[in-house]
């Protein structure tokens, strides 16, 4: 396995043209990473798909990506299952041409990258589907992703998650931090932005719910308990529903007690100015730590191994206990909240330099 410090041979640099690099784009987080790698990639030209799901297309746009829309995702799950094999066709026919393909967590990329005789890097973190009983699609998900010609994860990731299901091991890379941290490095926040929000202190939390649809959650959401726990003690609340019947719990609180934007909105503002993040699922837990910001999770089942290690860290605080958890918020003092990016901008950097070798690797002598 290559590991932190160790990494691919570069092929002998003979190219007469820059290497076009396939994007594929499938959820929220997606546009902001991939821009900020791009940014950061040596001679490379960029074309970008992206699928529908929630707010991936606006924030495509919002982060600059000129792109074609190809699939969507399903609030149903049986048929987004059956959406999975159907879009990997589609991009197999519509994707544009290129010489390598980058994705994170996209098993659809990989296989239709293979389809069109073309190199993937694949960035993951996300090492618990595996282990569900009995859900054939997610292990058959996950070793398709396992196939991408090489994989790049962070150095928390069990990586036998991806050799138990037919990863080499030399084609296993690893960067010390998140990959939240390659994005929040190039954040530019706004001071302006609490002004667009309805809290009179300027002070508010932001909550956003379990993935109770995802096939890997069982559980019922606490965020009823969360909201009714956080207007009690006059925390305001940024409430951001997933949009699958998850909107009701905010239905009986005013705008200044529990706050449900109309329309996307920038997470990492959100996260940069909000006294503290909670969230059901992982992503925006991890760009709270990764700003040095307070974060807590209250992920109902097996936490990432990247989580477990920010819990360690004491850079998360998880529970399931809603009571426990607004204690957390209102015993932080100023300290605490003062966010950084110094860190984050060093794993950026090892993160772009990696993908540069590892395009080299791929594609030197196109």
């Amino acid at each position: 396995m290559n590991g932190h410090g160790a990494r691919a041979e570069h092929a002998p640099a003979t190219r007469t043209r820059p290497i076009r690099a396939w994007i594929d784009l499938v959820s929220p987080s997606h546009p902001f990473f991939f821009a900020a790698l791009a940014e950061g990639l040596d001679d490379v030209a960029v074309a970008t798909t992206v699928r529908e799901k929630t707010e991936t297309v606006s924030l495509a746009r919002e982060v600059g990506f000129t792109h074609r829309v190809v699939g969507r995702d399903f609030d149903n799950s049986l048929v987004r299952k059956v959406g999975i094999p159907l879009r990997t066709a589609q991009l197999a026919l519509e994707a544009p041409d290129g010489d390598v393909s980058l994705s994170s967590r996209n098993a659809m990329c990989v296989l239709a990258s293979k389809l069109r005789g073309i190199p993937s890097i694949h960035f993951t973190d996300n090492d618990i589907t595996a282990h569900i009983d009995g859900l054939w699609v997610e292990e058959l998900y996950n070793r398709f992703e396992a196939a991408a010609t090489h994989n790049v994860v962070p150095a928390a990731f069990a990586t036998e998650e991806l050799t138990r299901w037919g990863a080499d091991e030399s084609a296993i890379h690893t960067y010390d931090g998140y990959k939240e941290d390659v994005y929040v490095a190039n954040f530019d926040p706004d001071p302006e932005f609490p002004e667009r929000l309805p809290f009179a202190s300027g002070e508010y939390i932001v909550v956003r719910p379990e993935a109770l649809t995802a096939a890997y959650v069982d559980a019922d959401s606490i965020v009823p308990e969360l909201l009714a726990a956080a207007a009690e003690r006059d925390i305001g609340v940024v409430y951001l529903p997933r949009g699958r019947g998850d909107e009701v719990h905010a239905r009986d609180y005013a705008d200044d007690d529990v706050f449900v934007p109309d329309g996307a909105v920038n997470g990492l503002q959100l996260a940069w100015h909000a006294r503290c993040v909670l969230t059901g699922s992982g992503t925006m837990s991890r760009e709270a730590a990764c700003m040095e910001k307070p974060a807590v999770s209250f992920f109902p089942n097996t936490l990432l191994s990247v989580d477990q290690e920010l819990v360690a860290d004491g850079r998360i605080f998880h529970s399931r206990d809603a009571d426990a958890i607004i204690d957390h918020i209102t015993g932080l003092d100023e300290s605490d909240v003062a966010p950084d990016r110094d860190r984050a901008r060093a794993v950026r950097d090892e993160v772009v330099a990696l993908t540069n070798e590892l395009l080299q690797s791929c594609c030197g002598e196109r």
